[in-house]
């Protein structure tokens, strides 16, 4: 091929664009700062480095639309699920990952690709011409970001992504804690066991909550606010809410039985959940917090089982800017003042590393694609990419457009089906249905496009 297909950032969107790119006979080259150029959350020059958590949440392909993503994904070849499957560990129904092993192989796998080349120079400016797609995440270097904010004459949107902290196994007290997936979930028994669970009755509970509300936190700088995207909101936002609500959240003490207490119905419950192939690194699942790191310590050595922990990373928070995707991109995640840039994954206003890994799939076909001289379409929105890339491009309301992790609420329904709760499994299961014969026929369509 003589013309290139340029990728800025090379987290799971930029990764995964390349690769599919990469496999459709396209020359790329992937601009990744790192490690010349650092970020305060990476630690490595690795692609497809994992910041926040080490999940790709649920596996289910039949009734969670994140598993039906990773079905797709699967499907299409893609570098990040194989990646995953590769490197899995033990969460129950979920898709969890040894983090770096993860980051390295789909470095190696990148690098050793005869059709991609990595350059470690940082972009600050939107080119005029070429093929390029910019896939900078939620880090985007602030002279980019300055670049993108005067192209595209609108103020840049942001929310705070705040990180959990993770814990040394050895450090647990395992006379209070145990092993328990929610509900027993799981084929195995590794992954009937895949959680480390923390219970708390009400006076523990209640004196957790109100170390959390007086704790010392994070202060922002002037000029920011804290705009949290629902599904990561830091706990001590969410006590704020209600003193109740960490309880019916990531500290629901359903389906988990105490072994040390089997009699005893805890008030709450902390889970852990492993973050790494070791089994000896922990992270506290739901706890994203923007606690200083001495109240951090304090608080979290509240929780029983914890009284000693060790950390190997406290939680913190950072900033995540994302377009306004509905009035910026068109149908192919092109900027509508030029054409010639897409962008893909986090900053296109999804969220998650599915998510993410995802737009850059189709962001990477499509521009394969149109070097090709045979556009590609965007998948049907009966799919999970479809849907997805349907509300960023044109369906969300742009006024209120906030960052969007995949769901059936963005599927047309099905007719003919039962509503409500006692109806979800059947429903659920005629939109995995339907997407996946959809997502079939788009795949055959478009790698008979590209032959």
């Amino acid at each position: 091929m003589t013309q290139t297909l340029n990728i800025v950032g090379g987290g799971m969107a930029g990764s995964e664009a390349a690769w599919q790119a990469a496999n459709m006979g396209i020359d790329v080259v992937i601009h990744e700062m790192r490690p010349k150029v650092e970020t305060f959350a990476h630690k490595t020059g690795n692609l497809g480095e994992m910041v926040c958590s080490n999940s790709f949440r649920s596996d289910d392909s039949e009734q969670n639309a994140v598993g039906l993503l990773h079905w797709e994904m699967r499907a299409a070849d893609g570098l990040i699920m194989q990646t995953a499957d590769r490197h899995r560990l033990p969460a129950g129904g979920a898709l969890a990952v040894d983090r770096e092993p993860f980051a390295e192989t789909v470095t190696a796998r990148l690098k050793d690709h005869p059709n991609i080349t990595i350059s470690h120079q940082e972009v600050t400016s939107l080119p005029e011409d070429g093929h390029w797609i910019f896939a900078t995440g939620p880090l985007t270097s602030t002279a980019l970001g300055e670049a993108i904010r005067a192209e595209t004459g609108a103020e840049a949107l942001a929310f705070f992504d705040a990180i959990a902290p993770i814990v040394y196994f050895d450090s647990i007290d395992m006379t209070r804690a145990w092993m328990q997936s929610r509900y027993d979930k799981g084929e195995t028994e590794e992954e009937r066991t895949a959680y480390l669970n923390c219970p708390m009755d009400r006076d523990q509970y209640e004196a957790f909550i109100d170390a959390l509300l007086a704790a010392d936190k994070t202060e922002f700088h002037e000029g920011e606010t804290a705009g949290y995207f629902d599904g990561c909101l830091p706990i001590e936002v969410m006590a704020e809410r209600g003193r109740e609500t960490l309880r019916h959240g990531p500290m629901k003490p359903v389906g988990l039985t105490n072994p040390h207490q089997p009699d005893v119905k805890a008030h709450a419950v902390v889970q852990l959940r492993r973050d790494n192939a070791l089994g000896t690194l922990y992270n506290i699942v739901g706890f994203q917090t923007k606690m200083k790191y001495g109240a951090q310590t304090e608080v979290l050595r509240m929780i029983p089982g914890l009284e000693k922990a060790s950390f190997a990373r406290l939680g913190g928070i950072h900033r995540n800017t994302f377009l306004n995707s509905p009035t910026l991109l068109d149908e192919q995640m092109r900027l509508k003042s030029r054409p010639n840039i897409r962008f893909a994954g986090q900053i296109t206003g999804v969220e998650g590393y599915v998510e993410s890994a995802a737009m850059g799939l189709l962001a990477g076909r499509m521009a394969a694609g149109d070097i090709l001289g045979q556009p590609i379409a965007p998948p049907p929105d009966t799919t999970a990419m479809g849907a997805l890339i349907t509300h960023i491009t044109g369906g969300a309301d742009a006024k209120t457009f906030q960052p969007m992790n995949v769901n059936f609420g963005l599927f047309p329904p099905v007719q003919g089906l039962k509503g409500g709760r006692r109806g979800r499994k059947d429903r659920y299961k005629a939109y995995t249905d339907r997407a996946k014969s959809d997502w079939r026929g788009w795949l055959a369509q478009t790698a008979l496009d590209a032959a």
